[in-house]
């Protein structure tokens, strides 16, 4: 959600065919399916994360339509996906999204059954990857049986209405109240029961900023407690650094994104993206990371300032592949929200089937491969000290970690541009991490425009 909207379906309760009323006192007490994936990354600097929107994601905008495409995304260099939500979508008030909860324990039969989704998280845990799901605590549908069952566990106005979200236009969903402990020991448990009914491996949890810290460090005590025991990805979408000491390995990084967006345009330097990434790390402790993205489920079902395909918000394929090579090699965990390997032109909606077309720009594909792989091979890039350098067109940026060291050197413009080579680097030798040439930096280096280049030592 965070500044954006939501989706939904119809009932069919996770782990049988009847439909329930109302969520059990207690769907944890179920037993485990599964085997718990042992390759969890358990440095969060490990992760390489991809999205997957269902229904744009194949022709049938289901589980079993992703099945096909898992050796395409491991090949980009990938071992954890997140699923969007996956629940039964309200049908009052409704915009069709998937954030739209109406059973936090049911599986939105449009995408398929439960079976169907265990056996799309069994098929990517054969291939080396976990899977974590998209959670929405902040609210739920307006035809939830909570809503008749459970009044208190919502905010209300004055007058004993239940509210939605304040200071939002999330009007198809009712904020749910924090104050309340025993809806907060419901969702705790509800979001248990998927680690243990479809073997999840984690969550991404959406609108994290709108919901108390102190109910998600009591979620994730609970949830890095479920036994069997395993290693649990925890992403917060929000900015707040908070976050971390409440649990969550990774939260958002909107402010890096808009500065990226934002220094594509004449008026911006790179000086405005290191700065934000400087703020984004600001007291970050060893272990914890900013998500790096050039587009998510939200930016590319929209259009504006900061919304758009990359191929729209950064003027093309060159523009596309120069953000994500600024981005993907920076400080944190790279994303790639499925679509945008392929250069997808058009808004990808998540409020209605939207299939993608997967037999375009095979070249972004091979590129984003080329980046991700090295990036994932090198330790510089994953863990590296960043060290930045001043041009008023052209970024560039050193990650190094013990003898290991990249350059990454990145031209923002449109136009052809002649970066004045940093004291520091004139006279080293490098190899080009994707083609193997070999490059000896001088005084000055020419680069065209939307060029990128990222140099491995020599």
């Amino acid at each position: 959600m965070n500044k954006y909207l939501l989706v939904f379906g119809l009932i069919i309760f996770a782990s049988c065919s009847k439909k329930k009323t109302s969520s059990p006192s207690d769907p944890t007490n179920i037993p485990q399916y599964g085997t718990p994936y042992a390759n969890v990354p358990a440095a969060t600097s490990d992760i390489s994360l991809y999205e997957v929107n269902e229904r744009a994601y194949s022709a049938t905008g289901d589980f079993n339509g992703i099945i096909p495409r898992l050796d395409s995304i491991k090949a980009l260099g990938i071992n954890v996906i997140w699923l969007m939500p996956i629940n039964p979508i309200g049908q009052i008030r409704t915009v069709n999204s998937p954030y739209c909860v109406k059973d936090h324990l049911g599986v939105n039969s449009e995408f398929g059954t439960l079976s169907d989704l265990r056996n799309l998280i069994s098929t990517a845990h054969s291939k080396n990857m976990a899977v974590i799901l998209d959670w929405a605590a902040n609210q739920t549908s307006w035809d939830n049986a909570w809503i008749t069952e459970h009044p208190s566990w919502y905010e209300q106005d004055g007058s004993g209405n239940i509210i939605s979200p304040p200071g939002t236009t999330f009007t198809d969903v009712a904020q749910l109240n924090y104050n309340n402990d025993t809806m907060r020991l419901q969702m705790i448990k509800d979001m248990i029961y998927w680690i243990h009914a479809a073997n999840f491996d984690g969550f991404r949890c959406d609108f994290a900023d709108n919901i108390p810290d102190n109910f998600w460090a009591q979620a994730i005590d609970s949830i890095n407690n479920v036994q069997p025991a395993r290693h649990v990805i925890l992403l917060a979408e929000g900015g707040n650094p908070a976050h971390f000491n409440a649990g969550f390995q990774m939260i958002f990084g909107e402010e890096f994104y808009d500065a990226v967006v934002n220094g594509f345009s004449a008026s911006n330097t790179p000086q405005n993206i290191y700065n934000a990434n400087s703020a984004e790390y600001s007291g970050v402790t060893t272990g914890k990371e900013r998500l790096r993205f050039t587009t998510t489920h939200d930016h590319a079902a929209f259009t504006g300032q900061y919304n758009g395909s990359p191929m729209s918000i950064f003027n093309g394929k060159a523009g596309a592949l120069a953000a994500s090579a600024i981005t993907i090699n920076m400080p944190g965990v790279p994303l790639i929200y499925g679509s945008q390997e392929v250069g997808t032109t058009s808004l990808v909606s998540f409020f209605e089937k939207n299939p993608i077309n997967w037999n375009q720009n095979a070249d972004m594909v091979a590129a984003y491969k080329l980046m991700l792989n090295f990036h994932n091979s090198s330790t510089a890039l994953k863990t590296g000290a960043l060290t930045t350098y001043a041009d008023p067109n052209v970024v560039c940026y050193t990650r190094v970690a013990g003898a290991d060291s990249v350059l990454v050197i990145a031209n923002i413009r449109n136009s052809s541009e002649t970066l004045t080579v940093p004291v520091a680097l004139q006279g080293t030798n490098w190899i080009n991490a994707y083609d193997a040439t070999t490059l000896s930096l001088s005084t000055t280096l020419p680069v065209t425009a939307y060029q990128y280049l990222v140099l491995k030592n020599h």
